[in-house]
């Protein structure tokens, strides 16, 4: 996959290499150099923001992944921590009644 960085040096390349090479005066082959260097400028300008949206937009759907994942652990989480409450209830109630009969007993 070719990036555009890699076009965007490339068209620079050509253009320099071609305005370079081209017989004119000295002032024209500035005034081109720099139309096509404020071109190239605003290319890569365009360029960069598209690809911090593209970042933001990676970075949005990481989170709310990242929520969306953190409420079912969230979700799990309570259950099993409710099954761990009922299971040492159980097990109190089953100590009180063995200490109910060491009770009686003594």
């Amino acid at each position: 996959m070719i990036h555009k960085a890699t076009i965007v040096l490339g068209t620079m390349i050509g253009v320099g290499i071609g305005v370079l090479l081209a017989p004119e005066k000295g002032k024209d082959t500035r005034d081109k150099l720099k139309k096509e260097g404020l071109k190239i400028k605003d290319q890569i300008t365009d360029d960069l923001a598209e690809v911090k949206e593209d970042l933001s937009k990676t970075a949005q759907s990481g989170k709310e992944k990242f929520k969306e994942e953190f409420k079912d652990f969230r979700s799990k989480a309570s259950i099993k921590t409710e099954q761990a409450i009922t299971f040492l209830e159980k097990q109190l109630a089953i100590l009180k009644e063995k200490n109910k009969t060491f009770q009686q007993t003594s």
